[in-house]
């Protein structure tokens, strides 16, 4: 009896030796999954981050261009011209200010996409941008959307209407304006790689 008891009692830290060391495994297995998953998100942070930059570059651009628009057609004297500028209309007037706040957005944008860079498991800076991207990305298409029926008109007028189209004699003014257009529109597709971002890096949690 007393053999059969020691067996039993040498049998039971064979089995907890099993049974902690595959918990030591486990352990192991946990951690290089968290390691990697931080890797994960610190590329897709580094990418916002690069993809931020650009987005600034493209709505600074966009803004200064047409805020910079005008034109002033040669006429045989000087007190009859005819003048083409932004603020002429309204719609531009409310595009540059709209992408003046979409730019200044993204640059305050900035430390938080640093910070997801340093933490990347972090969920409330990336929470925020996703956010305030989806918020800021409506702005910025409401203006390039707005900007961008005006700069048809301006190309292709409107017979019904009798609205002629002014880019036969204000040339460089229509393409003044139409290449702020394009940079905004460039900024929208930054935006939409921006959201899709940080709902992959939510989403991975």
């Amino acid at each position: 009896m007393a053999k059969e008891s020691t067996t039993i009692d040498v049998g039971e830290p064979s089995n907890v030796t099993k049974s902690s060391s595959h918990i030591v495994v486990d352990g192991k297995k946990k951690r290089s999954f968290v390691v990697a998953n931080a890797g994960g998100k610190r590329g897709l942070a580094i990418f916002d981050f690069l993809l931020r930059l650009a987005a600034i570059s493209a709505t600074l651009a966009a803004s200064i261009v047409m805020f910079s628009a005008e034109e002033t057609l040669p006429f045989f004297t000087q007190f009859l011209q005819f003048q083409a500028s932004y603020d002429d209309l309204p719609t531009f007037q409310f595009f540059v200010i709209a992408v003046a706040i979409v730019a200044s957005y993204l640059v305050l944008s900035l430390p938080f996409s640093i910070v997801t860079i340093v933490r990347p498991l972090a969920v409330a800076p990336r929470l925020v941008l996703l956010i305030f991207d989806t918020l800021v990305v409506t702005l910025n298409t409401a203006a390039a959307a707005s900007s961008a029926a005006i700069v048809y008109l301006a190309h292709n007028g409107n017979q019904n209407t009798n609205w002629l189209p002014i880019c036969q004699q204000f040339g460089d003014f229509c393409q003044i304006v139409s290449s702020a257009v394009v940079a905004a529109s460039i900024a929208i597709v930054f935006f939409l790689v921006l959201i899709i971002i940080s709902a992959i890096a939510l989403k991975r949690h």
